[in-house]
C-alpha cells in the first residue's frame, strides 16, 4: 500500500474522520481485518462476524499501533467512519460476511476498502508500472495464481499471496499488499453470481486476464455451465483493448472458454495440451506429457519465441499441465524468456496449503492432501492422481478419503453418485466417506455397488482412527472435500500418527 495520510484516505473512501482522528496521521499499511496482526502504521478493518464484531477490537488495534481504523459505526475512539452504501436493485454480492451484517456496517467498511484498493492500484499502475493479472475458472484458480506468481517473480516483485483471497474481502485486501516496488499483482477472482467478477475487476482493473475452464463448481448458484461461462467471461470484458496492452489468455481445450474471445477487444493468446494444438496454431502448447511416480508432470513447452523447452513441475497431477501453460503464457507475454519460465516452473512447489500437497511418510504411505476444496472436475483429477500414484506399487492400495462437494444445487446427489462409480474405474480399493447426508449416502452406495470397500466415518477423528488400522507401507491416500468439511484434519492426523 502506498503511504497516505488519514485525510487522504477519508477523501478516497468518502468517509469522515471522527472522535478526534488526526487528519495528518501517516498511514503506511498494511490493511488487516484480524486485530492480532496489526503492525504500527497499519489500517484495521472493523468487520462484523458470526461470533464477534470487529468493532469491539478497535481500541485494542489502535493501542497496538494501528494508524487508522475503518468502522461502520462510531465506537468512541478515533476512527474513519465509512459512508452508507446505496444498494443496487438486484445486485448479488459475493462475500459470506453479509450473513452477519444486519445493520450494513460491514458493507460500509468493505465498500470503503474497495475504493481504497482501487486508488492504490490506479496510482501504482500510472506512476510505477504495476501490471495486474486476473485469474478465474471453475477449478485451478489458486494453483495457477501460485504458478504465475512463481514465474513473474523472475521479472520483479510480485504480490500473489498463498491461499484463496478471491472475493470482496480477499480481493481488495490482496490489492492493498502492492506497494511502490511491486511490479505485478496476481489477483484470483471468484464468482457465485453474475456481476461478481465485474465488481472485482473494478477494484483492481486487470491488464491480463486468464480464463482456465468452465466446469460445474457453483452449479447450484448458476444453474448451467453456460451461465457460469457468462459470469467468468466478465474478466475478459474488463480488459483494455489490444492497442492499450490488454491480453486475454484462454484455454483452447475448453469450448466455453473459447467463446469468450468474442467478448473482448484484448489480444488473444491460447494454451492447449491437445494432440492437434500445434497444427491449429495454438501459441502455448504442451507435448510429450509424462508423470513421475508421484504424478508430478513433465512436458515439452512450445511457445512463439523460439525452440521448445522442457518443463519439470514440482506440483502434482496432470491437470497442472494446463495451469503451468497459463503461467508460461503470462510470463512470456510479460517479457520473460523460455529459460526463465522453465527455471521458475521447475523450482515451484505448492504454495497454498492443502492443495495437492503430496508427502510420503517414513513407512512408505503417500498422502495426497487436496482437501481445500472440491467440485466434480477437481474430484476426478484428484482420483486420477491417486490412481496413477498407486499404479506400479506392489501390493499397494489406493484409498480415497472423501467428503461432500458443496454448491452443486439440484445435481448434488447425482454428482456424488457419479463420483462413487468413478472410483471403481480408476482402481480405488477403499473409500472412507466422512460425514452424514443424502449426498454422502449416494456416494457410498454407488462405490459399494461397484465393488469398492466403503467405510463410513462420522467425523475426521473417526476417519484417522480407521486409517491407522488399515494402511500398509506403500499405500496411497487421497484426502479431498469442500472447504467446509475440514478434511485437512485427516491429512494432518495421518502425519501425526507417524510421529507418535
Amino acid at each position: 500500500m502506498i503511504e497516505m495520510t488519514a485525510a487522504q484516505i477519508a477523501e478516497v473512501t468518502g468517509g469522515t474522520l471522527v472522535d478526534g482522528a488526526d487528519p495528518a496521521t501517516p498511514v503506511t499499511g498494511p490493511v488487516e481485518f484480524d486485530s492480532r496482526r496489526i503492525v504500527p502504521g497499519g489500517v484495521y478493518l472493523a468487520l462484523p462476524g458470526a461470533r464477534v464484531d470487529g468493532h469491539d477490537f478497535v481500541p485494542g488495534a489502535l493501542a497496538d499501533g494501528a494508524a487508522l481504523a475503518l468502522v461502520g459505526h462510531r465506537v468512541g475512539v478515533p476512527a474513519l467512519l465509512c459512508p452508507p452504501v446505496e444498494s443496487t436493485p438486484g445486485e448479488q454480492r459475493n462475500a459470506s460476511y453479509l450473513e452477519h451484517d444486519p445493520d450494513g456496517d460491514g458493507e460500509r467498511v468493505l465498500t470503503a476498502l474497495g475504493r481504497l484498493a482501487r486508488y492504490n492500484t490506479d496510482v501504482l499502475t500510472a506512476e510505477d508500472g504495476l501490471t495486474v493479472v486476473g485469474v478465474t475458472g471453475s477449478a485451478g484458480k489458486t494453483s495457477t495464481k501460485d504458478l504465475i506468481g512463481a514465474v513473474l517473480n523472475r521479472a520483479g516483485e510480485t504480490v500473489a499471496p498463498p491461499g484463496s483471497f478471491n472475493n470482496e474481502i480477499g480481493h481488495p485486501y490482496t490489492a492493498l499488499k502492492a506497494g511502490r516496488t511491486t511490479r505485478f499483482l496476481v489477483a484470483e477472482m471468484s464468482a457465485r453470481g453474475q456481476g461478481h467478477i465485474a465488481h472485482l475487476a473494478r477494484i483492481a482493473p486487470p491488464r491480463i486476464g486468464v480464463e482456465l475452464n468452465v466446469g460445474t463448481a457453483h452449479l447450484g448458484e448458476f444453474g448451467s455451465r453456460e451461465a457460469i461461462a457468462q459470469a467468468k467471461g466478465e474478466l475478459v470484458e474488463a480488459l483494455p483493448a489490444a492497442a492499450d496492452g490488454g491480453i486475454a489468455v484462454l484455454n483452447a481445450d475448453d469450448d466455453l472458454v473459447m467463446t469468450m474471445a468474442g467478448r473482448t477487444t484484448a489480444r488473444i493468446v491460447r494454451f492447449s495440451s491437445a494432440a492437434d494444438a500445434l497444427d491449429r496454431g495454438i501459441e502455448y502448447v504442451a507435448t510429450d506429457i509424462r508423470l513421475d511416480d508421484v504424478a508430478r508432470p513433465s512436458f515439452r513447452l512450445h511457445h512463439p519465441a523460439g525452440e521448445p523447452v522442457e518443463i519439470h513441475l514440482g506440483v502434482f497431477g496432470i491437470h497442472n499441465v494446463g495451469n503451468a501453460l497459463a503461467a508460461a503464457a503470462v510470463g512470456m507475454e510479460c517479457g520473460l524468456d523460455a529459460a526463465q519460465i522453465a527455471a521458475a516452473l521447475d523450482g515451484h512447489v505448492a504454495a497454498s496449503a492443502n492443495r495437492m500437497d503430496v508427502r510420503t511418510r517414513a513407512d512408505g504411505v503417500t498422502v495426497i492432501n487436496d482437501s481445500y476444496n472440491a467440485n466434480p472436475d477437481s474430484m476426478r483429477a484428484g482420483v486420477d492422481a491417486l490412481a496413477y500414484t498407486a499404479t506400479g506399487r506392489t501390493g499397494a492400495e489406493a484409498v480415497a478419503v472423501l467428503g461432500r462437494m458443496a454448491e452443486l444445487g439440484e445435481g448434488t446427489v447425482a454428482e456424488h453418485t457419479a463420483l462413487g462409480h468413478y472410483l471403481s474405474t480408476r482402481g480405488v480399493g477403499e473409500a472412507v466417506v466422512v460425514g452424514e447426508g443424502a449426498e454422502l449416502d449416494a456416494l457410498a452406495d454407488a462405490a459399494r455397488a461397484e465393488g469398492v470397500t466403503v467405510y463410513r466415518a462420522a467425523d475426521t477423528d473417526a476417519a484417522v482412527a480407521h486409517l491407522a488400522t488399515v494402511l500398509h507401507p506403500g499405500d496411497v491416500v487421497l484426502v479431498k472435500a469442500s472447504y467446509s468439511d475440514g478434511l485437512w484434519r485427516v491429512a494432518d492426523g495421518l502425519h501425526d500418527k507417524e510421529t507418535k
